[in-house]
Formats: structure tokens, sequence, C-alpha cells
């Protein structure tokens, strides 16, 4: 396991929200962040059928581009009674010609469910891998995931995504009625900092 002993680190995203979330996360290891758009790189096209396959297309995109380390993540969620789906795809399931529209997407997952008159609890879970990538190709991966279960109907405005429909386990609240920061502290991205962190900055 390589260890982090840079001072810079590139976040491979464009999304605020998330460079803030890892932010929080990283923030007693002095480190300083900044993002894709801050050096004007584009998305690279994410062709790969994992979370780690994009999240090392992206990573080492950025890295290449910057001579620095850079760190991506590749998310989704993945609900059983649909074999897994809407998985690496979760945001192409919300993609419409005006932009993304999580509620569509939603609705279709859910409509999905009940074509496939699936068992309750419609157990589901979201997940992440990151990526921490080195411009001499080094890289390593981290994966995280949180169970639960689909609800319906949408439940709470905060979060994104798929939240308002996802009931983590343990708890009687969706991620979209959980505030933002305390989800933080347990969602799937938070499982796999946690490993990031125990392998290569603590």
């Amino acid at each position: 396991m390589r260890r982090f002993d840079g001072k810079a680190l590139v976040i491979a995203t464009h999304n605020q929200g998330k460079l803030e979330e890892i932010a929080d996360l990283l923030s007693p290891y002095g480190v300083t962040l900044s993002s894709n758009a801050d050096h004007g790189l584009p998305e690279p096209e994410e062709t790969e059928t994992t979370f780690a396959g994009n999240a090392r297309i992206k990573a080492h995109a950025a890295a290449k581009a910057t001579g620095l380390p850079a760190l991506a993540d590749d998310s989704g969620i993945a609900i059983d009674g649909l074999g897994g789906a809407p998985g690496v795809y979760t945001a192409d399931w919300a993609e419409t010609p005006a932009g993304r529209d999580f509620n569509m997407a939603m609705e279709r997952s859910w409509r999905a469910l009940e074509d496939a008159d699936a068992p309750f609890p419609r157990t589901a879970k979201f997940c992440c891998t990151l990526v921490l990538a080195w411009p001499d190709g080094h890289d390593e991966v981290f994966p995280g995931e949180m169970p639960g279960q689909i609800v319906w109907p949408m439940r709470g405005d905060q979060g994104h995504g798929y939240d308002p429909i996802f009931q983590p386990d343990g708890y009687d609240v969706t991620f979209g009625e959980m505030d933002r920061w305390e989800k933080n502290k347990i969602s799937h991205r938070a499982d796999a900092f946690r490993k990031l962190i125990a392998g290569c900055f603590a």
C-alpha cells in the first residue's frame, strides 16, 4: 500500500458538493485540494462497467494532466430486485435532453420494482469506489458501501440523486431526510474514505 506523502491533491470531479464532502473528510490531514474545474480539465468518458474501472479512468486522467496525485470516485445505487441495476449507470438513468432528472430516475426504478413484483423489503446498497492515482501510473483502490432498502414515496429534500428513496439499514429516515453532514459520516463514501485514510494517510 503506497502512502500519500504529498501536500497537494486533485479531486477528479466538477461536482462542487462532492468536493465539499471530500474536503471535510480530508480536513485533518493538511492537504491542499483542487478540482478538475480548477485545472480546466474535461470530464473523461467513463467506458468501464465497474465502479473501480470508471474511478480509475477519472483519477489517472487527472493525475496525468496535472502531474499531481488525484483522487476520483465512482458511485451509484445497486437495487437487488433489479439485478443490481442501475449500478454504474445510475446517473445515466437520470439523463434527459434538458439535464439530469433524478425524480424521473427514482420513479423509473420504483415502477421497475413494481413491474417485477419484487418482494419487500426492497433491498439495495449505495456503492462508492475511490481510486487514488499517482502521475507514475500507480493507484490504490478502496470500495465502500451502505446497505439499505428502497422506500416509496420519496421522502426528504436533502442530499442528491436517489437519496429520497434510500433508507439505510438501522435508520427510520431516508438519506433525503438526513442532515447532509450526518449522512456524510455513515455513507458509502464515508466507508470508502475510512479505508483510504487507514491505507494511505493514517
